[in-house]
């Protein structure tokens, strides 16, 4: 049985966690969150730890969900997230201009997309796309927006994944 919801976290020099109702905000080096927590669970701020704690057995799942929220949050305005997307096939090329991003990926038209409030876009090579920001969710949320454009195809391999994203070959008609 996980017990994730009692480990305590440490909250790093230089970040502040403030409790107003059941919304908790997190500030740090990197810039600010804020997020709504359900009034179920308890959280007990104690110098450089945090911890949180329920009322019943029920709410077992929503206990360790908050705890790595806010675990994600410190972590975000500490160190950031970030997620890498490389293009594989002929002709597929990412360009960065400013926040919005280029993409050539074997249709007809280029696709353009606009990245939320709080995310940066690099592309180092015409291949390589990263993107960082404070926010796991948002990070991870346009990083799949983006592979959802062209994901991986499992005969050749072509389309947008994530760096470490092992993608399944299958044979063709022809294989033997």
């Amino acid at each position: 049985m996980s017990r994730i919801g009692y480990k305590v976290i440490e909250v790093p020099e230089g970040v502040t966690i403030t409790q107003k109702d059941e919304d908790i905000t997190v500030k740090g080096p990197k810039g600010e969150l804020t997020r709504h927590f359900n009034s179920k669970i308890k959280l007990t701020l104690e110098g450089n730890e945090a911890k949180f704690d329920r009322e019943s057995d029920n709410d077992k799942a929503l206990h360790g969900t908050m705890r790595a929220n806010l675990n994600n949050m410190v972590l975000g305005v500490t160190e950031g997230f970030e997620k890498k997307l490389e293009l594989r096939g002929v002709g597929y090329r990412a360009q960065v201009k400013g926040s919005t991003l280029t993409l050539s990926v074997g249709y007809s038209h280029p696709v353009i997309m606009e990245a939320p409030e709080g995310i940066k876009i690099e592309s180092p090579s015409n291949t390589e796309i990263n993107i960082s920001g404070i926010s796991k969710q948002k990070v991870g949320q346009f990083a799949a927006v983006i592979r959802d454009v062209r994901p991986p195809e499992p005969y050749k391999g072509k389309g947008i994944r994530y760096v470490d994203e092992y993608v399944r070959r299958k044979e063709g008609k022809t294989g033997k």
